[in-house]
């Protein structure tokens, strides 16, 4: 969630691993917090971040330690990505510099000081120390279910002796993790549409309230309404909130820019236009087959890979490979040879058939698409009709 500026290891703090559990004991001074940074314009920061602050004036420490962090200089990283493999891992650095960069990004800070007791304190230091070490700080990332706002809940909820209660709104089973996504990229139509295209139906079931947790703002209201219950005595989990870097968010740049809908929509005007020319000119467009079933081939290369080989729960069952699958790519040869001969083709009457069977069916699909889809599945739909009209008339 957040991009690898990959900060220096900073040796002063790691001078608490030896000291650090008796320091805590003894120091009333000593402060831990959870930090909620805001959105950017990136589509990898669009969610906000997470972060835990540690204070010890006493001993000069003010650092941050952030799970956020990986490096696009990664071998194959674009490849790992996209398969699931991608391995994140946990950072330090002073907090000035920390803050710096949200306040110049335009992106601002909360921080919830943690209601803990000094054992608490020393347990939680301690798990960060030893996540730290260079054979733990690196783990699998998953956006879903173990990212850079999950790996903070859970080294403070390890670290409390006795349970945390949440508060119980939102309801389980009230909102499903497309449901968080549309809301972060709320302004960003052409990363919703992304996104849209590659998660599948696993993303439109129901999620727990502990699941709605990955995203930084569900967790740090989580966190604002919890209670540590421990033989029958509670206490809230934070004692206080701040807005600690009040930034003001980059202007965004002027200029209208299309909605993906709005480009499927003139995309099927003008495909609905070619077929009607087609066929009262009796003739094939085959330049126009080439260009929309190879672009649905594509995507659905992409999609079958995604769905096939990803290890990211999210994108297997995706009924968009209906409309857009590999056969689109791999039979597109035999399309344009019929297309051209005049020749009847069996694939388009199969497309045809699913094409017509997957608009008829769509409100009973178990997965939300996006709009642009409905144009863009329209397109193919009548290229292969109208190729059919063409070649029975000829015969």
């Amino acid at each position: 969630m957040k991009r690898t500026i990959l900060y220096p290891l900073l040796t002063l703090y790691l001078l608490i691993f030896s000291n650090g559990q008796a320091i805590a004991s003894g120091n009333d001074s000593i402060r831990l917090s959870l930090l909620t940074c805001a959105p950017g314009e990136e589509i990898y920061s669009l969610f906000g971040h997470t972060a835990i602050r540690y204070e010890d004036p006493a001993n000069g420490i003010d650092a941050v330690f952030n799970y956020g962090l990986f490096s696009f200089n990664t071998p194959n990283f674009i490849l790992r990505f996209s398969l699931g493999e991608t391995d994140y891992q946990l950072g330090a650095t002073d907090y000035a510099r920390f803050a710096a960069e949200y306040a110049f990004d335009g992106r601002s800070v909360w921080q919830q000081t943690l209601n803990l007791s000094k054992e608490e304190k020393a347990e939680l230091i301690r798990l960060l120390q030893e996540n730290y070490l260079p054979e733990n700080r690196v783990y699998r990332y998953n956006f879903f279910y173990d990212n850079c706002a999950t790996r903070p809940r859970d080294k403070i909820e390890e670290s409390i002796d006795g349970k945390v209660i949440y508060p119980a709104e939102p309801q389980d089973g009230s909102l499903s993790f497309r449901d968080i996504v549309h809301q972060y990229c709320k302004g960003h139509p052409w990363a919703r549409f992304g996104i849209d295209l590659c998660i599948g139906s696993e993303a439109d079931r129901p999620i727990t309230q502990r699941q709605m947790m990955f995203a930084p703002f569900y967790l740090m209201d989580a966190f604002a309404g919890a209670q540590i219950v421990h033989d029958s005595v509670q206490r809230p989990l934070v004692s206080g909130k701040e807005l600690i870097v009040d930034a003001l968010p980059e202007e965004e740049e002027g200029g209208w820019m299309p909605t993906p809908f709005q480009c499927s929509l003139l995309l099927f005007i003008l495909t609905a236009a070619a077929a009607i020319y087609s066929i009262r000119k009796r003739t094939g467009l085959w330049g126009v087959d080439l260009i929309l079933f190879g672009a649905a081939g594509i995507v659905g290369c992409v999609l079958a890979f995604l769905a096939l080989f990803s290890e990211h729960p999210a994108v297997s069952s995706n009924f968009l490979l209906l409309v857009f699958h590999p056969g689109q790519l791999l039979i597109l040869p035999y399309i344009i040879y019929c297309v051209r001969k005049g020749k009847k083709c069996w694939y388009l009457t199969l497309n045809l058939v699913v094409l017509t069977l997957f608009m008829v069916l769509f409100p009973l699909i178990p997965q939300r698409f996006d709009l642009a889809v409905v144009p863009l599945a329209l397109c193919l739909l009548i290229r292969s009709a109208s190729n059919l009209i063409l070649t029975s008339k000829k015969k």
